[in-house]
């Protein structure tokens, strides 16, 4: 995207100015911080790996609160949705199929977040932890946005297949 002069400076990385001219790869690939995109992907993945399994080894369980919460098919969901969890979790941890495992995980999220931690619904004690709840997966949807626009940085397997194709 050509940078206006008027609203931005040209961005100086190392000795090399980043100027209109150069590809977005390029700014991109000179201005993150890969170990930080790295280290974001594995605290990210990791609160879907622990409910994945919790969801698999627990099925019956989980099934009871998706009939509880008035979900039909629940013990199929519940598998569904365990399987769904760890595959995004895979996805943003190695950083293979990032964006698409990022964007699979916001459109599991929404509808969880919206059923199970419908705070507006709640009283008494359980509307603190449910409002707490649902800014969580809130902020958990943000970081994944922020994951399905920007990529997974340097240290993935997305990068590594991108610079063997040019």
């Amino acid at each position: 995207m050509p940078m206006n002069p008027s609203v931005a400076e040209n961005r100086i990385v190392g000795r090399r100015v980043i100027t209109e001219t150069d590809t977005e790869d390029v700014i991109r690939d000179s201005l993150e911080h890969p170990t930080m995109a790295l280290i974001g992907r594995f605290l990210m993945a990791a609160i879907f790996v622990v409910s994945g399994v919790g969801k698999l080894t627990d099925i019956a369980g989980t099934a009871a609160h998706m009939t509880q919460a008035g979900i039909p098919y629940a013990e199929t969901l519940a598998m569904v949705a365990g399987i769904a969890e760890l595959a995004g979790a895979f996805a943003i941890a190695t950083g293979f199929l990032t964006r698409a495992g990022g964007l699979g995980l916001i459109l599991f999220m929404i509808p969880a977040t919206v059923i199970f931690h419908a705070f507006w619904k709640a009283t008494g004690e359980q509307r603190l932890p449910q409002t707490i709840n649902f800014m969580k997966n809130l902020a958990i949807i943000g970081g994944l946005a922020t994951l399905v626009a920007f990529g997974a940085g340097r240290f993935s397997i997305d990068h590594a297949l991108r610079r063997a194709r040019r």
